[in-house]
């Protein structure tokens, strides 16, 4: 009898537990269920975008259990399903496509746990309509969205809405290559807990709000290919954790700030395609995490023996052209051990190249084109060979190469010939000429091949003489 009553109590507490997790949202298989509006409001949402056809509860009557939804994620609060990343556009075979007539449905904003929302490629001309940004609703997502991307969407038009400002727990946002206009709001500036900003490929006008420089968690800025002009901000010297600075591509102008030395940790520094003026700023030196500096196409100046180099141990690609650079090209440059890529080209660079820059072992590409360099190119033919077409020095009129030192295949393309050299067999040319450039027959260059006419023809008369002779 005892054996029967715990084994009746033991059947009344397993009861009892699974009543209790039935009544935290777990159905009679034992598995997690989503609350009926929750659902709902996920299909809705989903429809306004990928078209009306679209029947959730008829494809995924479970969409965080055993039917997913592509580009759907989910998590458990309170034993129920929520959904906390959503995004729509063609990142994988089945993901959800976007309709031609696109809507952005108030249900999208009753997903109160959503952290992360992305669209790509999803807003296409000629065959979807534009449509510009929700500009309400988004306090909806003040609490939870951490990530907010729209990548690729040129018929998304219009201005950032203000009610982004909502948005305090956002980590990442990213506007990347979509058709937004109008200028940087300042109140991007108040989200200090962004971590990257990418608002690049758009067509963002005016200056850089000066309070960007407050975000000082921010691990990754790109501005770059809008049509921002005034100038940089000094204040970005207070973005001491950045990793990543492109800001290529607008029309910024003025000096490049001091303060910009004071990023420690930065690796890519592009500033390229501006109009960023003054001598080549000697705070580079100080930025030892460098991997890439593009500076190219600005109208800058400077001496390039003036920088110290060999701080910069991390550089893999230096980028310097048509930045209006003087002097010559210093030996210390061959103490970036890690350098792969070198662009002088554009300038007004003088004096010879050193075979030193040859030492650099990681070198796949070398562009000097475009100067005023001169003197003989030392390089050793397999120098030339490992770069190829990669190693441009041509338009440099007063520089030229010894052809006697490498074969014809790998000679560097757009370089003459140095007037005096050393031919195949070791021979000085012009030891063959004579003084008015006509060829000398009374040289000894006859000798070189064995024999004179002379001899052969008394050769022949004495076998002749031997066969008459004989006979």
């Amino acid at each position: 009898m005892k054996e029967f009553k715990f084994l009746g109590v033991f059947i009344f507490v397993i009861c009892i537990i699974n009543l209790g997790v039935m009544c935290n949202g777990e159905d009679e298989s034992g598995l997690a269920s989503m609350k009926r509006s929750e659902q709902e409001a996920l299909y809705s949402a989903i429809q306004g975008f990928v078209g009306k056809w679209w029947n959730g509860s008829d494809l995924y009557p479970d969409p965080c259990g055993w039917t997913p939804i592509q580009g759907v994620g989910c998590d458990l609060f309170d034993g129920f399903w929520y959904v906390t990343d959503l995004s729509f556009g063609p990142v994988h075979d089945n993901s959800l496509s976007c309709a031609q007539n696109v809507e952005f449905r108030p249900q999208l904003f009753a997903l109160k746990h959503l952290k992360s929302l992305s669209f790509f490629n999803c807003f296409v001309p000629p065959h979807h309509y534009p449509v510009a940004i929700p500009i309400e609703n988004w306090q909806a997502f003040a609490g939870s969205l951490e990530s907010l991307e729209f990548r690729s969407n040129p018929g998304l038009i219009g201005q950032i809405p203000l009610s982004f400002e909502y948005l305090r727990n956002l980590r990442s946002l990213v506007l990347l290559e979509n058709g937004l206009t109008g200028e940087l709001p300042t109140f991007i500036g108040n989200l200090t807990k962004l971590r990257r900003l990418n608002l690049a490929g758009n067509s963002f006008a005016g200056g850089v709000p000066v309070n960007y420089g407050g975000l000082n968690q921010l691990l990754i800025l790109d501005l770059s290919r809008n049509l921002l002009s005034g100038p940089l901000p000094s204040t970005f010297g207070g973005l001491t954790f950045l990793l990543k600075l492109d800001l290529s591509n607008n029309q910024l102008e003025g000096k490049i700030p001091q303060e910009i030395g004071k990023l420690k940790n930065l690796t890519l520094l592009d500033l390229s395609n501006n109009k960023f003026s003054g001598w080549l700023p000697t705070l580079f030196e100080e930025m030892s995490s460098l991997e890439q500096l593009v500076l190219s196409n600005n109208p800058t100046s400077g001496d390039l023996t003036n920088l110290a180099w060999h701080n910069l141990i991390c550089l893999t690609a230096l980028d310097l052209s048509n930045t209006s650079l003087t002097g010559g090209v210093p030996d210390s440059i061959s103490e970036l051990k890690r350098l792969r890529f070198l662009g002088l080209n554009d300038n007004l660079l003088t004096g010879e190249i050193s075979t030193k820059l040859e030492t650099l072992p990681n070198i796949n590409a070398m562009h000097i084109y475009g100067n005023n360099l001169t003197g003989e190119l030392k390089f050793s033919e397999r120098f030339y060979r490992k770069l190829g077409r990669r190693f441009g020095a041509w338009d440099n009129p007063n520089l030229c190469y010894q052809s006697g030192l490498i074969s014809r295949i790998n000679v560097p393309f757009g370089v003459k010939q140095c007037q005096q050299y050393e031919n195949e067999t070791g021979l000085d040319t012009h030891s063959k000429l004579g003084n008015n450039g006509i060829w000398n027959t009374e040289s000894n260059s006859m000798v070189s091949l064995g024999c004179s006419i002379f001899c052969i023809y008394r050769f022949r008369y004495i076998i002749v003489f031997i066969v008459l002779l004989v006979f």
